[in-house]
């Protein structure tokens, strides 16, 4: 079983790379780690970085995840292999680019580009956004799935991930104590379908909900409250078409024996025990 540790950067494409770098900073509020190259890295916690948009197809989308050593990179390789994914292993250049030691890239069984880090790199300096989004660290992602009992069964068989709820088909994925890292929303496409931060706070989620109407940033759902992880949320357009959330007081899952999976239904409610209403395909029947 592949063992994931950490879910550690994405990168996207981009046709405008000076647009994308503006609103990863004055709208997001992340920090400019560095830039050149045709890409542009950026900071939202300790790591030197969780986020790449570079110039490229905006489908070009990648999510990675951070494995504990070498040898669990190369058997994870090996296994992958021998199930039918074909794995690319990366160059020392394209390692380079994604400031890791060693990594894989692979697809997963919906066409989601995977890849597997080793020895991602930290940074010396703390965090420091380019606006005071009250943001703790990126913390998950949203997969588009074109088969939802399928690609659970991946992620949870072939890789190290339990389920923690499920809205509908849509499974809620967590890899460490953190309600979920991965989740998987129906739907007929591959790709990333929302990125997370956390943030300090329900303030802070209320002072970015006025900051993002104030810069005519489309918000598609929230203020509200997950029922299943207990986070209070925001989500809100990026470039390309990208969904990214806030949210703040996501639970955690400290005893694995004890813990049952709760199913919710695939409606508003099952979203939000606030009453808001999704404007989000994958989150609408």
């Amino acid at each position: 079983m592949i063992q994931l540790r950490d879910v550690s950067y994405v990168r996207l494409g981009t046709r405008d790379l000076e647009g994308a770098t503006r609103y990863a900073t004055a709208i997001l509020g992340l920090e400019v780690a560095e830039r050149g190259h045709g890409a542009a890295y950026f900071k939202s916690d300790q790591r030197e970085h969780t986020l790449c948009y570079f110039e490229g197809d905006p489908a070009d989308q990648v999510v990675a995840f951070e494995v504990d050593t070498r040898a669990e990179l190369d058997a994870a390789g090996a296994e992958l292999e021998r199930l039918g994914h074909p794995v690319h292993r990366g160059t020392a250049g394209e390692a380079q680019q994604r400031k890791v030691r060693d990594f894989i890239a692979f697809r997963d069984p919906t066409g989601n580009r995977i890849e597997l880090v080793w020895r991602p790199q930290m940074s010396s300096r703390r965090y420091h956004g380019a606006r005071d989004a009250g943001i703790t660290g990126f913390s998950h992602i949203g997969l588009c799935t074109t088969d939802a009992v399928r690609d659970e069964a991946f992620w949870t068989s072939v890789c190290n991930a339990r389920v923690s709820d499920r809205i509908g088909d849509a499974p809620l994925l967590r890899i460490d104590e953190v309600h979920h890292k991965i989740a998987l929303f129906p739907t007929n496409r591959a790709g990333i379908q929302h990125i997370n931060h956390q943030v300090a706070s329900a303030d802070d989620v209320q002072r970015s909900l006025h900051h993002l109407r104030g810069q005519g940033i489309p918000v598609v759902f929230g203020p509200g409250r997950h029922p299943t992880s207990g986070a209070r949320f925001l989500y809100f357009e990026g470039p390309d078409g990208m969904v990214y959330e806030y949210s703040s007081g996501v639970s955690s899952i400290a005893d694995e024996l004890l813990y049952r999976e709760r199913q919710f239904e695939f409606a508003p409610p099952g979203f939000c025990m606030w009453g808001a209403e999704p404007q989000i395909r994958e989150f609408r029947k």
